[in-house]
């Protein structure tokens, strides 16, 4: 009996210890995380109506399974049916990036509209949520629907916190974000420095949306010749690949080997060319 009370105790006193030392938390989570939520934002920034991050993974998965069979019954070797289920299943995941990228090069030139539509409101004497609710028909638009959703939910409840947290979730935009949370500001401390704050951020989205547009124009050529040169080799791959003599040397270890090796490199290509030629993106650090 003792010692069972003794071992307690010691668990006790290990665990008291054990307290003093939480364990971070784990890089791999944390990235994991970090990646749903970039790949959320770029589902609310490209804009299509009812996909979202399930629905993506699902039809990738199935774009992929359906490229396999396609590939082995008209090949019939399983390494290139592989490498080409891959990269079907990648598309829809690049084209929601791509079409995110696009929108978001559209809406960095209409922000400082929206901002100096709130501003010209503000002035005239309208509150907070009217001047939000009023872009929703008189704003650029690429956004009113998500201002008119706004105003639906402001007159539905009237909770103008819940109803910004809302909006900042479709838009998904750090711009937009900076703008919500100086509304949200205004509205609870109140001031008279708002306007000149939308004035100063009007003037700053306008300069950093020049700037962007002409780096933009100077590397695109050199991005879309990246691009061409990565997919030219799985071009002439397909090509090949409707011939039958030409796909008995992919059947060998040797040629499976070439391909999983050609497929790394091309990878690993992609990942470098996208880091080198990325502007640097603004972050959601106002989620």
């Amino acid at each position: 009996m003792t010692s069972v009370i003794g071992l307690v105790f010691g668990a006790g006193l290990f665990c008291i210890w054990w307290s003093f030392w939480p364990r971070p938390e784990r890089a791999r989570t944390r990235r994991r995380t970090a990646m749903t939520a970039a790949m959320q934002d770029d589902l609310a920034q490209a804009g299509i109506a009812g996909l979202t991050l399930g629905r993506l993974t699902g039809l990738a998965i199935g774009i992929a399974v359906l490229v396999f069979l396609l590939t082995m019954a008209a090949t019939a070797v399983p390494a290139i049916a592989v490498v080409f289920a891959f990269i079907a299943g990648y598309a829809p995941i690049v084209l929601v990036r791509s079409r995110a990228r696009r929108r978001r090069r559209q809406l960095r030139d209409v922000w400082p509209d929206v901002v100096d539509h709130i501003s010209s409101a503000v002035r005239a004497g309208l509150a907070l949520p009217e001047s939000l609710a009023q872009l929703a028909f008189r704003g650029p638009e690429e956004l009113r629907p998500m201002f008119a959703e706004f105003a639906y939910d402001y007159r539905a409840t009237g909770r103008f916190h819940e109803c910004l947290n809302a909006l900042k979730d479709r838009l998904g935009d750090p711009v937009a974000d900076r703008l919500i949370e100086s509304l949200r500001i205004a509205r609870e401390v109140g001031g008279t420095d708002l306007g000149k704050l939308l004035r100063t951020l009007s003037t700053f989205l306008r300069d950093d949306a020049r700037t962007r547009a002409e780096l933009e124009a100077r590397q695109s050529w050199t991005v879309n010749a990246a691009r061409l040169a990565l997919g030219a080799p799985w071009i002439v791959l397909a090509m090949l690949a409707t011939r039958g003599d030409s796909l008995e040397a992919y059947r060998r270890p040797a040629g499976i080997a070439v391909l999983v090796i050609g497929a790394m490199v091309s990878f690993v290509a992609y990942r470098v060319m996208r880091r080198i030629g990325r502007l640097p993106e603004e972050v959601r650090v106002m989620r």
